[in-house]
């Protein structure tokens, strides 16, 4: 039975600047929806746009890395549930826990997988490589592969070894795409009990969203510390904005997003019609104020949250099948989808001209929605949590290779901790 849940995040969630942080406040709600105790603790610093948790009910907890200080608060507040946000708060955190705390179901929430991101980045900089400008260098060509060819590029890389012992080392990994599930399952072979598919958690759609005419310009929304979203405005800015703009000379593209940091205020430009707007208080406001949303995604993972707030706030979108990825198919999408620059601009065009083309669009964005309605979805999630906390030792028999990694290798990560600790505590006595 589960009544006591802590999250260990690895930053504070930040639901208006993220899709990570509307995934993580996904998850509290539900937990909090079964009556369950929540805690969330973090070694991060309090961030500017981080949401407030004691208003909804959680304990929010302040923790430090490398220090035992966290054992005696572990044992104290005893969990039956710990959630671990990404595989690195696992690497750091999980060892304590399964010390300390024994009984206590561990779950890893991946939000997407990052060795899979990073292997679709390292893709594209060999792309890019014969680029002989800049503007070649951001062309539109998305860093797609086979789950073959991934895993070759994956399997000897320390990111991916490390995540995917961080998921054996877990009772259960909360997968947020179908496509990452495919890959650990099929080509990495994970045993299927110690994966749960969990996608974005939504309440149904609102039915009443603003009319062709009550809208204008094109946006793209997402944080700047994600180089993915980084990568995107890179791409609109040198190769796609320019060939579009010639086409709508009125048009203007809007860019939001967290923390721009100088190298992006830089690219604004009101003539070209290029505006880097910075943070935005009510993203659903300026996603329901423009017609068309632009996401050229060249690598990334998971589910793109943009798209997601897209189909919300019914707004069609152009993207690219890594932006697609885990969410719909072309044919269905409440937009395009598209790979190359002409048909990626020609789409953009016809959507943001042709009332009847961007009504279409619009109407699919609903059906669109509907995989990932919370009420579906949470009692599947709840379910495999209690069934694991009912039948924890049987499911832990059963996973050998987390058992051995659970040995083996959180000693050394362990043992590290404890020497920085010692190490800092002799600097305090000296």
């Amino acid at each position: 039975m589960i009544n006591t849940v802590l999250i260990i995040g690895y930053v504070w969630p930040e639901p208006n600047s993220s899709a990570a942080g509307s995934r993580m406040l996904q998850l509290i709600t539900g937990f909090l929806h079964q009556h369950w105790r929540v805690t969330f603790a973090s070694a991060a610093g309090l961030s500017e746009h981080r949401i407030n948790l004691t208003t909804l009910g959680v304990e929010e907890k302040t923790i430090a890395l490398n220090c035992s200080s966290f054992d005696e608060y572990l044992k104290a507040l005893n969990p039956d549930l710990v959630v671990f946000d990404r595989f690195f708060t696992e690497e750091q955190f999980g060892w304590r826990v399964a010390n300390n705390c024994p009984k206590a179901v561990r779950v890893l929430n991946t939000e997407d997988l990052h060795s899979l991101r990073y292997a679709r980045q390292q893709l594209l900089k060999k792309q890019q490589q014969s680029a002989a400008t800049e503007a070649e260098k951001y062309q539109l060509y998305p860093a797609m592969a086979d789950d073959k060819i991934l895993y070759n590029m994956m399997a000897g890389d320390d990111m991916a070894q490390r995540e995917i012992a961080a998921i054996y080392r877990c009772d259960i990994s909360l997968m947020i795409s179908r496509a990452e599930y495919r890959l650990l399952q099929q080509a990495f072979s994970i045993p299927e009990h110690l994966l749960h598919y969990c996608p974005f958690l939504l309440p149904p759609p609102t039915s009443s969203q603003p009319a062709f005419a009550q809208r204008q310009d094109f946006i793209t929304i997402g944080n700047f510390r994600h180089e993915p979203n980084w990568d995107a405005v890179l791409c609109l800015k040198h190769y796609l904005w320019p060939r579009l703009r010639a086409q709508l000379p009125q048009a203007q593209l809007k860019i939001y997003g967290a923390y721009p940091p100088p190298k992006a205020t830089a690219l604004h430009n009101p003539q070209q019609g290029f505006l880097i707007c910075g943070w935005a208080d009510d993203a659903y406001a300026v996603m329901q104020q423009a017609r068309v949303c632009l996401a050229p995604l060249r690598f990334g993972a998971g589910l793109k949250g943009k798209l997601i707030d897209a189909m919300q706030c019914g707004t069609p979108s152009v993207t690219t099948s890594v932006g697609a990825e885990g969410i719909g198919d072309a044919e269905n999408w409440p937009g395009c989808v598209a790979d190359d620059v002409d048909h990626f601009i020609s789409a953009a065009v016809r959507l943001y001209e042709s009332p009847a083309e961007w009504q279409a669009a619009q109407n699919r964005c609903a059906t669109g929605l509907q995989p990932f309605s919370a009420a579906a979805l949470l009692p599947s999630l709840i379910s495999k949590l209690e069934a694991t906390a009912d039948n924890l030792e049987t499911h832990r028999r059963d996973n050998f290779i987390g058992a051995m990694l659970q040995h083996h290798q959180h000693k050394s990560t362990q043992y590290m901790s404890l020497w920085i600790e010692q190490k800092a505590r002799n600097a305090q006595q000296s």
